[in-house]
Order: structure tokens, then C-alpha cells, then sequence
């Protein structure tokens, strides 16, 4: 995981989005994609920066927390 700074490109490319569920809240994150990366960030606070992570291990999250929301 790589957390930095993307202020300084442009995001065009990205696709940010939040999820449809949260519409109508404050409380969310947004979500990006480039070609092999996901960026997640906060709706709020842009300016805080972007988390990158690998396609594959946010592919790999989002299938673990739907099937058992990581319990032990």
C-alpha cells in the first residue's frame, strides 16, 4: 500500500466515484481506478491525499469483507 499525495495530478483518468449507498451522507470515501491501481479517498478532505493500492488486493478485499466482513 502506498499512501501519498496525488494532488499534484490531474484527476481526470480516474473515475472517481462514491458508492451509491452514500448519497446521501458525509461519511464516505470515494474510489478511483487506473489501469492496475485503485485510489481511495476522503469525500470530505480531498486534500489529505490518496490511498493506492493494487487492483488485486482491493479485488481481494472487497470479495473477503462481502463474504465474511473479516471475522475471526
Amino acid at each position: 500500500m502506498i499512501q501519498t499525495d496525488f494532488r499534484s495530478l490531474s484527476d481526470t483518468g480516474w473515475g472517481w466515484r462514491k458508492s451509491g449507498r452514500s448519497q446521501n451522507t458525509t461519511n464516505c470515501i470515494e474510489i478511483g481506478r487506473v489501469p492496475g491501481f485503485v485510489g481511495i479517498r476522503d469525500t470530505k478532505d480531498r486534500s489529505r491525499g490518496t490511498v493506492v493500492v493494487g487492483e488485486r488486493a482491493f479485488t481481494a478485499f472487497l470479495t473477503r469483507s462481502k463474504a465474511d466482513g473479516f471475522r475471526p
